[in-house]
């Protein structure tokens, strides 16, 4: 097999695996080599926030594992390929030379042993960053069940890790997963963060001490493979935030390729992992709490209504909130007000009142915010209610007449008419 054709086959399961930014899309601004669009090319964030294009890829599809939701899994019937250190070195500092790719993101499934797997990843950095001299990006997977001295070394040469969660429950990787466990999943996780807290203090002291995974860790969590409820997902992500630190957590909404009896036939709605997505942003940038934004009585994330929304609409008692006198931390929870226009109205009323005008221009989306703002005391239209069944309706009143029935992913493009002979 040549190397087209394993890259070809790798970087096709690699999809799967979606623990860093991605987007396909063109690069536009090189228009004469490089291309972000074929299979295998994504993109990513690094430690000082560029967006940087990658290339994505496993070392290798074979897999000792057969994870019922997995594409790599040992029982499922697919072509199998395996890359050397060296070809994949050389093929990524290629790609990298011919402006392709500025850098590299390396997952692998576990062959033979998780510390034979994880030796050669660390074969395949070393030759990349001290045979070819890259000093670019680099997010390596670490791999379940090895070594710990093995991720210490591999966290040395990547700039970030990820250590996938897969499965939001013990009992969920029990049944889909019984070689792994949540003690084994999380273990790699809890050591990069260790490392990570002990170089901190190591650079304080000498600060040309060599940096371990400096741009932070991130996990992915396959939602939809399980009956695993909203609630959960999101309680288990607070709990990976404030334990670990995570940069990211990223959702997976599954996609039905396994046989196993207890898997779902179809797909989740995509719009379910876009919802979770949202109520990841209110963790990490609006103060929420996982309480705050789903209970054990309402499980699940609303199709209809973003995260925010649904808690302006259980809070309405807090509303409506004076524009001019609220506290920051209250501007942060008024739906359509984010974190720069909440910082600008900070700004802007020390020297002037704010009107409806003022907070347009300040970026506020005034769609949803006019429920919930006043400005000087007096709402944006007079017909306006503070009303639960009135505020409700009229923030869902522009969605698809069967959005509740069946929510799917929201489409950038209109249908095609249909054009008649």
């Amino acid at each position: 097999m040549d190397i087209n054709e394993k890259l070809t086959i790798l970087a096709d399961s690699a999809k799967y695996d979606v623990s860093c930014s991605s987007s396909g899309k063109t690069n536009k601004n090189y228009s004469i080599i490089g291309n972000s669009s074929p299979s295998g090319c994504c993109h990513s964030f690094s430690e000082d926030g560029r967006c940087i294009s990658l290339l994505k890829v496993l070392f290798t599809n074979y897999c000792i594992n057969d994870c019922k939701y997995c594409h790599c899994r040992s029982s499922n019937d697919i072509p199998r390929a395996a890359f050397t250190p060296r070809e994949l070195a050389e093929l990524f500092i290629n790609f990298y030379k011919r402006n392709y790719v500025e850098g590299l993101f390396l997952s692998s499934g576990i062959v033979k042993s998780p510390d034979y797997t994880a030796e050669l990843l660390l074969e395949t950095l070393i030759l990349i960053r001290r045979e070819y001299g890259f000093a670019g990006y680099i997010h390596v997977k670490a791999i379940p069940g090895a070594d710990p001295r093995l991720i210490y070394r591999l966290g040395l040469l990547a700039d970030r890790m990820s250590a996938n969660i897969e499965l939001p429950s013990e009992q969920s990787l029990k049944l889909l997963a019984p070689q792994k466990s949540r003690e084994k999943v999380l273990a790699p996780i809890r050591q990069i963060q260790t490392g990570i807290t002990a170089n901190r203090e190591e650079l304080t002291l000498y600060r040309h001490a060599p940096k371990f995974v400096p741009a932070g860790q991130s996990t992915q969590m396959i939602v939809g493979a399980t009956d695993d409820s909203d609630y959960k997902i999101i309680r288990l992500t607070e709990g990976l935030y404030n334990k670990f630190s995570l940069k990211r957590v990223y959702f997976s909404a599954y996609v039905p390729i396994g046989t196993h009896p207890a898997l779902p036939k179809t797909a989740p709605p995509l719009l379910r992992e876009h919802r979770l997505y949202q109520a990841d942003w209110l963790l990490r940038f609006y103060g929420f709490k996982a309480e705050e934004i789903l209970s054990e009585d309402k499980p699940f994330l609303d199709p209809l209504l973003d995260p925010k929304c649904n808690w302006a609409m259980n809070n309405l008692h807090l509303f409506p909130v004076e524009v001019n006198t609220a506290p920051y931390e209250m501007l942060l929870r008024v739906p359509g007000i984010g974190v720069k226009s909440a910082k600008r109205i900070m700004m802007s009323r020390r020297g002037t009142r704010l009107d409806f005008d003022s907070l347009k221009r300040l970026g506020v989306v005034m769609k949803r915010a006019a429920y919930f703002v006043t400005c000087n005391g007096k709402y944006m239209y007079s017909a306006l209610k503070m009303e639960h069944n009135f505020i409700y309706n009229s923030l869902t009143a522009s969605l698809p007449p069967k959005a509740a029935e069946n929510p799917t992913q929201l489409s950038l493009f209109t249908p095609a008419p249909l054009l008649l002979n």
